[in-house]
């Protein structure tokens, strides 16, 4: 059983938005080394950075990292659902990808825990002990909400996309109205992964970002830093 379509939204507007305690803020994903480093200068370098990001790099493969586990979650296999968090971590290129992103799902997964608590979250907690990636969070937490994969994945694409053109606008290279369009201009990219993503299994896992997984690597060294990441 689903959800109720609008009631489903609502929840993920508000896992979603920057109000909801992952601590997303503090993380660029490597974008802070990118701005330095004048790869990222205008609306168009920036675009383009998000763009091969969302279907090379982290975005596809936590998309179909989402679906596995959603999948995995309703029909109770453990088996599949430990590798795909166990997956999830290993993909990680750098130290501050991994902090990144299991400071980020396990400050998600809690607050779903807080708020929207279930047996299957409960389940999960208690069959899995290592550190909590985030797509793994969203996969888990979505299907034991009753939200669609179909629904998650864009959901989080969009969230994903919004916090890098926010980090963006702090670091400068770009201002709020071009960060709009940046966003509007990554719509269908988003729609086109999400519905590649919710069929895709961990057999399709794979990206060549090799630039941000750098840029993720030289930021642990930056000297001057506003993000953890």
């Amino acid at each position: 059983m689903t959800m109720d379509g609008s009631a489903g939204v609502a929840r993920l507007i508000l896992w979603f938005s920057p109000s909801f305690p992952t601590g997303a803020f503090s993380f660029s994903h490597g974008l802070e080394w990118a701005v330095e480093a004048e790869d990222v200068q205008d609306r168009a370098s920036l675009q383009a950075w998000i763009d091969g990001l969302l279907r090379h790099g982290a975005g596809w493969s936590d998309a179909v990292l989402i679906a596995a586990v959603h999948r995995a979650t309703l029909a109770g296999d453990d088996a599949a659902l430990a590798e795909a968090a166990e997956l999830a971590l290993a993909l990680q290129p750098s130290q501050e990808r991994r902090l990144e992103a299991t400071v980020q799902g396990e400050a998600f997964l809690k607050a779903v825990e807080t708020g929207w608590s279930h047996v299957l979250i409960t389940h999960f907690r208690q069959m899995w002990r290592e550190p909590v990636s985030l797509p793994v969070a969203v996969g888990v937490s979505a299907a034991a909400n009753a939200i669609p994969a179909h629904d998650a994945i864009p959901a989080y694409l969009t969230g994903l996309a919004a916090n890098l053109v926010s980090s963006a606008i702090r670091l400068a290279p770009i201002g709020q109205s071009d960060g709009l369009r940046v966003l509007s201009a990554l719509e269908p990219a988003i729609a086109e992964l999400a519905v590649r993503a919710e069929t895709a299994t961990l057999d399709d896992l794979g990206g060549c970002a090799i630039r941000s997984d750098i840029a993720s690597m030289r930021h642990e060294t930056q000297a001057t830093r506003l993000f953890r990441s």
